[in-house]
């Protein structure tokens, strides 16, 4: 794992990328201000570092909503990967550590849910899925990993989602199978 904070020059660059982000994609964060996620960022700083690794790794971290109207005590933003597929430096992993150790040859690199840990982020759930896909067009040609129920893992199962027919499908297959095309997303609250 990486050391867990950014040089100023990382932070501005980092800071630089998520601002114009979001301001070319309002559509995501209809009536927020960037000054006010930028507050928000600037007392979490330790948050940038797990932001700076979604960049890294090719996810597009974006706004996709602010918990004041669920809870007015938090203000939390919430971060998406916002890649148009699945971010092209977290593919061909299998779903979690049980899945990656329990393959005997021809194992993947990683696990989704150790790496997504590791970036101090959590796997999207089937539902934020279904969210994100109502803000465009993801994963149209590749797949995501999304958190799974215990009751399917329990049985050996994972699952994944993707858009296809301009259809949100959720599928199965077990955890410890990857392919090129299959990543996971993530999402972070700051």
């Amino acid at each position: 794992m990486r050391k867990a904070t950014l040089s100023n020059k990382q932070r501005e660059e980092l800071l630089g990328a998520l601002k114009a982000r979001f301001e070319k994609n309002m559509n995501r964060h209809q009536g927020l201000e960037w000054a006010k996620v930028q507050a928000r960022l600037d007392a979490n700083a330790e948050k940038l570092w797990s932001l700076s690794e979604m960049e890294r790794t090719g996810g597009e971290p974006d706004v996709v909503d602010h918990n004041v109207d669920r809870d007015k005590k938090t203000g939390e933003y919430i971060f998406y990967d916002c890649s148009a597929e699945s971010p092209k430096d977290r593919r061909s992993f299998c779903y979690d550590r049980e899945a990656l150790d329990s393959r005997k040859e021809n194992k993947p690199k990683n696990n989704a849910t150790d790496v997504a840990a590791a970036m101090g982020v959590e796997l999207l759930t089937e539902e934020q899925y279904r969210g994100l896909q109502k803000l465009g067009e993801f994963d149209t040609k590749t797949s995501s990993w999304v958190k799974t129920p215990s009751a399917v893992r329990e049985l050996g199962g994972a699952l994944f989602c993707d858009r296809r027919f301009n259809t949100v499908f959720v599928y199965h297959n077990g955890a410890e199978s990857y392919y090129a095309a299959r990543g996971f997303r993530g999402w972070l609250r700051v």
